[in-house]
């Protein structure tokens, strides 16, 4: 499964019409949030019995289309079940308890309340009015059978309204093996150095563009609250929010292909970010790194190219020597790896090594990473992980 998105391009009165829809699907989503916390015993099916409940409740719930609203209970009861597993998997900290949404930015239909009438025009066709839309983009959506479109979504952003599909099929490509391996190791300093010290360097999106959004963000306090100004000010932050994020997403896939295409095996360590960043004087840059976004299209392009990816345990990859294997301890301000035996390395090659060292042991093991679990390289739950995040790839035409 994959996700084509488009911009959406229509009338002033269609943009009202798709924003009362996803009002109207986030307060399904909260009702049944809030059934499920009244009502002892409530089950997912409960919660997609209940929306025909709503609408007949209310008027504005009915006018969405019903699988809309079951798409919306469904949402709801994802939160309701994370929840429930983290607390039997005992995880330490807060366990996510479900919370109302404020702020929904997206709608989703499943297969009806929607048409293409061509592979640039959809048609919505419940009864909140959004009507055709005409869609803008280099994809070519007549290259699928409608079948294939699982989920259509239409999504609010700071600069404009976006209809994603959501496609069943999967696209594999054969490319020639290259009879490669490289092993990984990310930093702060340098994005990442592979086993044979060559170095990406780090683009740091958010800290170049820190002045700029400061600035937005003093003009934007200094307006008076309610007023248009205030309104225009938010915009003009939030689009700045989002370069920078579509900045460091184009960075990542680009790298990630780059890697893929270039290697048969990848070896990179499965770091924990969410601990990672509980140290206040890096959790900036850990996060404007977005290493796990970049693992993460490791393992999609992985998946499409028929290459082998192994995340491995990242305990003392840059501790031990990967010469002769003994334990040089070093502080994070150590750059340089010294050992007895005469190895001298930059600490993050050495990790590198390391890390091509566990895969390549690992490699026998396939569909389990070092310590046993399940592999993440499955396409179905990245795409699970990345629900905001798309395919920028287009479809091969039609032969």
């Amino acid at each position: 499964m994959f996700v084509l998105e488009f911009k959406v391009k229509a009338k002033q009165q269609q943009y009202q019409a798709i924003d009362d829809a996803i009002r109207t699907s986030q307060f399904i989503r909260n009702k049944c949030l809030r059934h499920w916390m009244d009502t002892q015993g409530v089950n997912k099916y409960d919660l997609s019995a209940y929306c025909k409940v709503l609408a007949h409740e209310f008027k504005f719930a009915n006018e969405l289309n019903s699988q809309a609203r079951q798409a919306s209970a469904e949402k709801a009861w994802s939160s309701i079940s994370r929840f429930f597993d983290n607390c039997k998997k005992k995880i330490l900290g807060k366990k996510g308890y479900p919370q109302f949404k404020k702020f929904s930015r997206s709608v989703e239909y499943k297969t009806t309340g929607w048409k293409l009438l061509d592979p640039k025009t959809i048609n919505f066709s419940d009864q909140k009015n959004i009507g055709t839309l005409s869609l803008k983009g280099t994809w070519d959506l007549g290259y699928f059978n409608e079948s294939d479109i699982k989920r259509v979504r239409l999504v609010k952003r700071a600069d404009g309204y976006y209809c994603q599909f959501v496609l069943s099929c999967e696209i594999k490509k054969d490319i020639n093996p290259s009879g490669k391996c490289i092993g990984l190791d990310v930093g702060l300093t340098s994005f990442y150095t592979d086993h044979e010290g060559n170095k990406v360097d780090n683009p740091k999106f958010l800290r170049k563009s820190e002045k700029r959004l400061k600035r937005l963000q003093r003009k934007l306090s200094k307006k008076k609250k309610g007023s248009s100004n205030r309104k225009k000010a938010r915009q003009r932050l939030a689009k700045a929010h989002l370069k920078v994020s579509r900045q460091r997403k184009d960075f990542a896939v680009k790298l990630a292909r780059c890697v893929v295409h270039s290697n048969d095996v990848i070896a990179y360590e499965d770091l924990r970010i969410k601990s990672l960043v509980k140290n206040h004087c890096l959790a900036k840059s850990i996060n404007d790194a977005a290493w796990y976004q970049f693992r993460e299209w490791v393992e999609y392009f992985g998946v499409k190219f028929g290459k082998i990816t192994i995340a491995v345990p990242p305990q003392y990859t840059s501790q031990n020597c990967s010469n002769c294997g003994d334990l040089v301890k070093k502080t994070l301000s150590t750059r340089t790896h010294v050992c007895k035996c005469g190895c001298v390395l930059d600490r993050d090659e050495n990790a590198a090594i390391n890390i091509l060292k566990k895969g390549i042991s690992t490699v026998g093991h396939t569909g389990s990473k070092a310590w046993g679990e399940n592999t993440s390289t499955l396409i179905e739950e990245i795409l699970l992980k990345q629900v905001v995040s798309v395919n920028q790839e287009s479809p091969p035409s039609r032969a």
